[in-house]
């Protein structure tokens, strides 16, 4: 699981690296997104410092959760029906979910035939808008699969940009079908730029928790060893 977010990061990476180089040329100027300032009411703003101070209160708000849940998924979604989304487990969800392109997990709103198709699997009722929900398998639950999951879930929750329907549509469509972007309009080129850069952040998030919990674990399993902790 390491080694796939890894590979996926850098996959990630890349192709934001290409779409950064072809939102530049669509624009006519040289991308300075890393430096974005902007004048109001005679004061300066960079726009980057506080997406970064956003962010990193977000993901704060992410590791207080999880850290208070135990790590624990099956807390979380207690944590996650009880903010009013919809929690689905089923046996196993991957052969339903694939013919549509989804994974298990966090499912964004969803309206037309992929609605019905998912309020018909889910539920067995008939409806062609439906919010957004989680789905999984019955049985264990990937610990770090699914707070990758919940992170996008709770960013969604927060209005963060990227994480709307559309954007993942995009995305999905960008990572999976074509490279090509030629053809984007440039609402959509910046949909795809944030979508992009908010999944990065999710597996970043994810790898580094990876490394501290499993840190302290060892660090836990230590003392217990040489006695220095009474548990």
């Amino acid at each position: 699981m390491h080694l796939f977010k890894k590979i996926l990061y850098n996959i990630l990476a890349i192709q934001e690296k290409i779409l950064r180089y072809r939102l530049s040329r669509t624009l006519g100027v040289k991308n300075s997104s890393n430096k974005k300032i902007i004048y109001q009411d005679g004061c300066t703003i960079n726009l980057s410092t506080l997406a970064e101070t956003e962010r990193q209160k977000l993901e704060n708000e992410i590791s207080f959760l999880i850290k208070k849940y135990n790590y624990n998924p099956e807390e979380i979604l207690n944590y996650i029906k009880q903010s009013g989304t919809r929690v689905t487990i089923i046996e196993n969800a991957a052969s339903i979910l694939n013919p549509i392109g989804e994974n298990e997990g966090f499912i964004y709103p969803a309206n037309g035939a992929k609605a019905l198709y998912l309020s018909l699997a889910t539920d067995k009722t008939i409806k062609f808008r439906t919010p957004e929900m989680f789905i999984l398998s019955k049985g264990e639950i990937n610990k770090y699969y699914f707070i990758y999951q919940f992170y996008n879930w709770f960013a969604y929750k927060h209005n963060i940009a990227g994480l709307d329907t559309e954007s993942q549509k995009l995305l999905k469509k960008y990572l999976f079908e074509t490279t090509e972007t030629n053809s984007l309009q440039l609402e959509e080129i910046y949909r795809l730029k944030d979508a992009i850069h908010q999944d990065k952040a999710a597996i970043e998030f994810v790898i580094k928790l990876c490394r501290n919990f499993d840190g302290a674990k060892q660090a836990l399993n230590k003392m217990k060893e040489q006695g220095s902790a009474n548990l």
